[in-house]
């Protein structure tokens, strides 16, 4: 399907806020390109917004419509300690005057990790955080489901928002981001008007989900690469078919998605972490063309683009944000 084919498609999605800065733009620099050894067009989704920015804001804008429908005073989510999905749902709640709830997972609770990166602004919006093991990670909706009675029992109003965002709802924040891409391609003729692919990190699988769809619905690419950074593809393929049965369930003008494969090769040590291979790329891409890639995500994501064995001659890689973790680790700079 080509972009003016696509226009006609009709594909009406449930409400959203008006929280992205859009379009975010998409951005070339031929240094990139002889870096990974392909055409890679970057969708800058670190510029979603401010502090908040990065790919979660867009399933954001589904699930917080949502919440505030429901009038939800308090919004439960967990992650990560360097959660980049729960600092933008703090700061996000926030801005709508809602309570923050955080549970976020460490090796040592009674030890909690230093204010710094995501971390840093969770607390600077006074986000009320529950630190949990890894165990009890495992039980995260159940824990988060137990807090939310606890809050009703107070007269409070909760909304649980699963971990990433990644539902049938919040997916659909990347089906509208590809109608984005494809009214970019259709305002200016200079842009590419058919990628081969398009490529970016997962570790919840509901990006994964509304790109395959949105991807599918408006013609931007035959297939999608997504490059795991936690868990692995046989995982995934369960996790992003659940979430896609839901998006089309809410959205039955969704199409069924084009063929999807999923990259577990390139996770590094372990999620959230970088070896040094991983590490001096992302000091290659900074300094050959002033990109600044996140260690959790992207980062890992466009270094196993440049490492797969069959590239595409032109893709789409979605540049998910996160750079508020950089902070968190000074050793990535020499």
């Amino acid at each position: 399907m080509t972009p003016s084919s696509a226009s006609s498609m009709s594909v009406r999605l449930p409400p959203r806020l008006n929280l992205v800065h859009r379009p975010t733009p998409l951005w070339h620099h031929a240094a990139l390109d002889r870096l990974v050894g392909c055409e890679v067009w970057v969708k800058r989704d670190d510029m979603t917004a401010g502090a908040a920015a990065g790919n979660k804001i867009r399933k954001l804008e589904f699930l917080l419509a949502d919440a505030e429908r429901q009038k939800a005073t308090v919004v439960l989510t967990c992650g990560a300690a360097q959660s980049n999905h729960a600092r933008a749902t703090a700061l996000l709640a926030r801005q709508l005057g809602m309570q923050p709830h955080l549970f976020l997972r460490t090796e040592e609770p009674a030890q909690p990790p230093p204010s710094a990166g995501n971390l840093m602004l969770d607390r600077l919006v006074e986000a009320r955080i529950d630190f949990i093991t890894p165990e009890q990670y495992a039980q995260r909706n159940q824990l988060m489901e137990a807090a939310a009675e606890a809050w009703r029992t107070r007269g409070a109003t909760p909304y649980v928002i699963a971990e990433g965002g990644s539902s049938g709802l919040g997916a659909l924040g990347y089906v509208e981001a590809m109608r984005e891409v494809h009214e970019q391609q259709l305002a200016d003729p200079d842009l590419p008007q058919h990628f081969d692919s398009v490529i970016h990190a997962c570790g919840s699988g509901g990006t994964a989900a509304g790109v395959a769809l949105g991807s599918s619905a408006f013609g931007i690419a035959p297939r999608s690469d997504v490059i795991a950074v936690c868990d692995d593809a046989s995982y995934f393929e369960g996790v992003i078919r659940t979430i896609i049965d839901e998006a089309r369930h809410l959205a039955p003008g969704l199409p069924e998605p084009g063929p999807m494969t999923i990259h577990d090769s390139f996770k590094g040590p372990r999620y959230g972490e970088m070896d040094a291979a991983q590490q001096a790329f992302l000091r290659r891409v900074a300094t050959s063309c002033g990109l600044v890639l996140d260690p959790v995500y992207s980062g890992k994501a466009l270094f196993g683009l440049t490492n797969l064995a069959s590239k595409p001659t032109r893709c789409l890689f979605i540049h998910t944000g996160g750079l508020p973790g950089l902070l968190a680790v000074p050793d990535l700079a020499p």
